[in-house]
């Protein structure tokens, strides 16, 4: 991303009676700028937050990252960053005011966690490739965890899909797995047979829910993030269904009004002409 011009290196924000001038690239102006926010002169909306109520926020700031990722922005990945760490520093500032901890605090908690978990670059420790970096990682995790079930630690407001995922690698690092991934795709098979004999409503969900473990599986032995690639999936098909829509309304009509074959014809134009547009690099596995 270029670098931002001298006029711009300086925050300038003139007010009908205030103006506020500090380094624009500077932590501490974010410090000074959290603590305002939440002064008793501060803003009503900042002011009147708590961990609780700024839950949807963050929420909201990591997917708007994740988009800003896949679109491949660098610019807007850096505004969204920065969203982020607002999120971040609204949190350390409501702690620091209830007297729970302070920003000290947390960077001391991640300067201490990557240093003893990275003990093939800050000790001794030899690795020869990322996998035994990943599996060095659990092994530490699960130290630090004093005799927890591996899977104790894994948040349970993680999307589904994610969760499952990061559920079976976890247990895969133990040893609990398939031998090689042409056994799970023959279990993929059996899903699809039981869901296709489900009986009633409770049973199909059941099965579904089995298949879907089943698929996660899969990915997580191709090296495949689920929550990835359906999410690319997902705007994929959005952006060829707009396409669509584009289209017929140049003609004058709606897609409701072609037949079947005429909205697979306009989808494969669609599809075809989009294709040199999406990327297919979905991330990999960390």
């Amino acid at each position: 991303m270029p670098a931002l011009s001298k006029t711009r290196q300086r925050i300038v924000l003139q007010g009908r009676f205030v103006a506020y001038r500090r380094k624009a690239d500077s932590f501490a102006t974010l410090l000074d700028i959290m603590a305002r926010l939440r002064a008793p002169q501060g803003c009503p909306w900042d002011r009147k937050q708590t961990h609780i109520s700024l839950k949807p926020h963050l929420l909201q700031e990591c997917y708007e990252v994740l988009e800003a990722i896949d679109q491949q922005d660098s610019r807007k990945l850096a505004e969204e960053l920065g969203d982020l760490l607002m999120q971040i520093m609204l949190h350390t500032q409501i702690a620091t005011e209830q007297g729970e901890f302070g920003i000290g605090d947390v960077l001391r908690e991640i300067n201490t966690k990557l240093v003893h978990r990275h003990p093939h670059v800050f000790n001794n420790t030899r690795v020869e490739n990322a996998g035994e970096v990943a599996l060095n990682w659990e092994i530490l995790k699960q130290e630090e965890r004093q005799g927890d079930s591996v899977l104790s630690s894994l948040p349970k407001a993680l999307p589904a899909l994610a969760y499952s995922q990061a559920m079976q690698r976890r247990a895969a690092m133990v040893g609990f797995d398939w031998e090689k991934v042409d056994d799970v795709i023959a279990k993929l098979s059996e899903e699809i047979k039981e869901l296709a004999q489900a009986s009633d409503r409770q049973e199909r969900a059941r099965e579904f829910g089995d298949l879907l473990f089943t698929l996660t599986n899969i990915a997580r032995w191709l090296d495949v993030e689920m929550e990835d690639a359906l999410r690319l999936a997902n705007e994929r098909f959005y952006q060829r269904f707009r396409h669509m829509e584009e289209a017929c309304k140049k003609r004058g009509i709606t897609l409701s009004d072609l037949s079947l074959e005429e909205q697979d014809k306009l989808w494969a134009g669609a599809k075809e002409e989009l294709s040199q547009c999406e990327t297919s690099d979905i991330p990999q596995q960390k």
